[in-house]
């Protein structure tokens, strides 16, 4: 019998789960559209059904050792989601509560960045790193950030919002309603307002001139870049100097071996880790110089999943781990008796 984790990740448009061992194969795998379901319930159910039904699929005996859930505002602590923007249900929800109910197995809930951080130790380049950070570059700015092994919650488990500290106060407006954040100018979002503020502060030609602002994309600015246009160039100039200065500060904090970059942002490659590092390590606290390793992520296209899935993983990690720590002391219990 096959032991699977299913690891769930919801993203705004689909819902993606795979049921993956601890060594990362997937056994299973499906999808199913987020939004479509007026009443959270409903899509729960839908969920849960796709599910089985995949597994039913996969003609192989299984047993599930629990869910892991990746989700906008996931909250570890609580087990639910808390007032997800990007999703129709407003409010808390229960969902650790209602897929345990249906699945009689443990279910573990937090947000994407956090995910990856644990997808990235169980299964990515993280694998024998204690102190690391995964940085998400996507529509935002997420993170997660692993000390001691550990993944940092915080006292309601949503921390390490490192998207959130304000780089320029009184700078960009942002979604959380404060303005200056790291994530208005450090994403993909950030990338297109940037663009826009240098084709309006210089009259040269570009290619990015004549795309307007909601058909542009990161893609784009990064394929102008590498043709050798001066606006994508600067923007990935700029955008690195605000990330590199950022990660700076933070590794001051956390002292971590390495920051694994992820998310679209990412796939521009060199354009971006160039700049990053060279601002990082100028601006590194002096203990820190020339140890901290700025990586891509291995975790692939299957991240969310992946991530999802490590949550579950870690834990039974950790658990096995503390297992075989109590036999020595549990031998020596009984000798001492013995005496």
């Amino acid at each position: 019998m096959t032991e699977l984790a299913i690891g769930i990740d919801i993203g705004g448009t689909n819902t993606v789960f795979a049921c993956i061992d601890s060594l990362g194969n997937i056994v299973a795998e499906g999808s199913i559209p987020t939004q479509t379901r007026e009443d959270f319930e409903d899509y729960i159910e839908d969920l849960i059904a796709a599910i089985r039904t995949s597994i039913d699929q996969s003609k192989q005996e299984v047993k599930i050792v629990g869910v892991g859930l990746g989700a906008p505002n996931g909250s570890y602590r609580a087990g639910t989601i808390e007032n997800a923007a990007n999703l129709r249900w407003k409010g808390s929800l229960p969902i650790a509560q209602l897929i345990a109910e249906k699945l009689n197995v443990p279910v573990k809930v937090t947000n994407d960045a956090n995910a990856a951080a644990l997808g990235e130790r169980i299964f990515g380049g993280a694998k024998e790193m204690s102190d690391f950070m995964v940085i998400t570059l996507g529509t935002g700015l997420g993170s997660g950030i692993v000390v001691n092994g550990d993944l940092l919650y915080g006292y309601e488990g949503f921390a390490g919002e490192v998207g959130h500290v304000i780089v320029r106060p009184g700078g960009r407006e942002c979604a959380c309603g404060r303005k200056g954040c790291l994530e208005t100018y450090v994403s993909a979002t950030g990338v297109k307002r940037t663009v826009y503020k240098l084709l309006a502060k210089h009259l040269g030609d570009s290619t990015l001139r004549d795309i307007p602002f909601n058909d542009l994309n990161a893609k784009m600015v990064a394929d102008a870049a590498n043709k050798g246009d001066l606006v994508a160039l600067e923007t990935f100039k700029y955008t690195g100097k605000m990330l590199g200065e950022a990660l700076s500060n933070v590794a001051s904090v956390t002292a971590p071996e390495a920051i694994f970059l992820f998310g679209g942002l990412a796939k521009a490659g060199d354009l971006l880790f160039e700049p990053v590092q060279k601002v990082m390590e100028e601006n590194l606290l002096f203990l820190y110089k020339d140890k901290i390793k700025l990586l891509p992520s291995q975790l692939g296209d299957n991240a969310g999943v992946f991530g999802a899935a490590a949550i579950i993983w870690n834990d039974e990690k950790i658990t096995s781990t503390l297992e075989k720590d109590l036999i020595p002391k549990q031998i020596l219990t009984k000798t001492h008796g013995n005496d």
